[in-house]
C-alpha cells in the first residue's frame, strides 16, 4: 500500500503542467517529497518555494491527484513498469538530456540501459532502397557486434516498423517509443509486431498516461526519447522535413552520433539524408561496418569464412546479371539487355525470377540493384 501511495504521488507530480526535471529537483530539495507537494496548501507551497505558480492551485493539484489514482489502478492491473527519473533503472542516456520526462511507462522486460543501443528512424513512405538498408544494417549488427544491440524506433509505418521487424528477425531486443498511453496502439496495423516486441524481451515505452488524448504534437515530442535513449541515431530515408530530421537534430543537440544513408539527389526520400550529410549533422554510412567502425563497437572474433552456396545455385544467365550488378552497382533493363546480349523479354522474366529468389531489388525506371 505504501508503494502504491508513493507511485500515485510520483505519477501526479510528473504529470503537472510545465513540470521539468530542473524544477522538480528544486521543489523536492526544498519541501522533501512529492507527497508533501500535494499535502501542503497553495499558500504554504508559495511560502516554502518563494514564488507563486498556477500549478500550486489547490483544486488543480486535487484533480491531478485523482487522475493519478485512476492511472495507478490501470498500471498495476496491467503489469506496466513505471520508471521515475530518480529510479536506478531509468534510462541513464536519457537522464543526461535536459528535457527528459520525469516518468516513463513501460510494457515489456527490455533493459532500458543496454550496453549498446541504436535508434533507426526514417520516413513513413519508405522505398525498397531504405527498407533493404535497414534490414541489412540490423542483420549485420546482430552478426558482427559482440554484444546484443538494442534497436529503438517509433513503431510508425515505413522505416520504423522495418527496423522493429528486422530486430525481431535477428533476435535483437527492440524498444518502440509510443506517442500515446499504453491503453491503445497507433497505428493499429502494427499490433501484432507490438505484441511480438513484448514477448521477445523488448518493450513498449511512453511518457503519456491513458488519459492523454492522442495529439499530433506528441509524435514530435516522443522523438526526443528516441534520440536520447540511444548511443547513435541512423536516418535511413527522409524528405527535407519530417520527424526523422527532427530526431537527428535532437540527437546532435544531445551529443549523440548521427548517421544517414545517402541517396540520389533526384530521390525525394533521400533529400533529407543528403541534407544532413552536407550540413555535417550526420556521417555518411552505407552498411553496418561503417556504423561499427564509427562507434568503435566491439566485434565478434573473425571466423573462417564459410562459402555460401548462393552463387553455386545461380544459372549461367543469373550469374552474368549478378556479375554486372556487382560491377556497376545498378543496372537499367535496356542497357543490361544490350550489354549481356539477352533479349528484353527473356531478361525481364529472368529478373522477376531473381527478385522472387531475393537476389535483386526493382526500382522505378526499370532499374535493378542486388538485394
Amino acid at each position: 500500500m505504501e508503494n502504491e501511495s508513493r507511485l500515485i504521488y510520483r505519477m501526479a507530480f510528473s504529470s503537472l503542467k510545465g513540470m521539468t526535471r530542473l524544477m522538480s529537483d528544486e521543489i523536492i530539495a526544498r519541501i522533501g517529497s512529492e507527497e508533501e507537494f500535494f499535502r501542503l496548501s497553495s499558500s504554504q507551497l508559495s511560502a516554502a518555494l518563494g514564488m507563486r505558480n498556477r500549478m500550486f492551485d489547490d483544486a488543480y493539484r486535487s484533480s491531478v491527484l485523482a487522475s493519478a489514482r485512476t492511472e495507478a489502478a490501470f498500471v498495476l492491473s496491467n503489469n506496466i513498469r513505471t520508471i521515475y527519473h530518480t529510479d536506478a533503472d531509468y534510462p541513464a542516456r536519457l537522464l543526461n538530456c535536459d528535457d527528459a520526462p520525469l516518468m516513463l511507462f513501460c510494457l515489456g522486460s527490455a533493459d532500458l540501459n543496454p550496453p549498446i543501443a541504436i535508434s533507426v528512424v526514417g520516413t513513413r513512405h519508405a522505398t525498397p532502397y531504405g527498407i533493404n538498408f535497414v534490414e541489412r544494417l540490423i542483420e549485420e549488427l546482430a552478426r558482427k557486434v559482440s554484444q546484443p544491440v538494442t534497436v529503438i524506433s517509433g513503431l510508425a509505418f515505413g522505416i520504423d516498423i522495418a527496423a522493429h521487424r528486422a530486430a525481431l528477425k535477428a533476435g535483437l531486443p527492440t524498444i518502440a517509443v509510443l506517442a500515446h498511453g499504453l491503453n491503445t496502439l497507433y497505428p493499429a496495423q502494427h499490433r501484432s509486431e507490438a505484441a511480438a516486441i513484448v514477448r521477445s524481451g523488448g518493450a513498449l515505452v511512453t511518457e503519456y498516461t491513458t488519459a492523454a488524448a492522442i495529439h499530433r504534437g506528441f509524435f514530435l515530442a516522443r522523438n526526443r526519447i528516441v534520440a536520447g535513449m540511444a548511443d547513435c541515431v541512423t536516418v535511413a530515408e527522409s524528405d527535407i522535413k519530417g520527424g526523422a530530421i527532427v530526431t537527428a537534430k535532437l540527437a546532435q543537440g544531445y551529443m549523440r552520433d548521427v548517421f544517414a544513408l545517402p541517396g540520389r539527389i533526384s530521390d525525394r526520400y533521400s533529400r533529407g539524408c543528403n541534407g544532413l550529410i552536407s550540413a555535417n549533422i550526420a556521417a555518411l554510412v552505407e552498411n553496418a561496418e561503417d556504423v561499427i567502425r564509427l562507434m568503435s563497437w566491439p566485434e565478434k572474433p573473425e571466423t573462417e569464412a564459410v562459402q555460401t552456396t548462393l552463387f553455386a545455385e545461380l544459372t549461367p544467365e543469373e550469374k552474368r546479371v549478378v556479375d554486372y550488378l556487382t560491377e556497376h552497382g545498378e543496372g537499367r533493363l535496356n542497357v543490361m539487355s544490350v550489354t549481356l546480349d539477352i533479349n528484353v523479354g527473356r531478361l525481364m522474366s529472368l529478373l522477376i525470377d531473381m527478385e522472387f529468389k531475393g537476389l535483386v531489388l526493382p526500382f522505378p525506371g526499370g532499374i535493378y540493384h542486388l538485394a
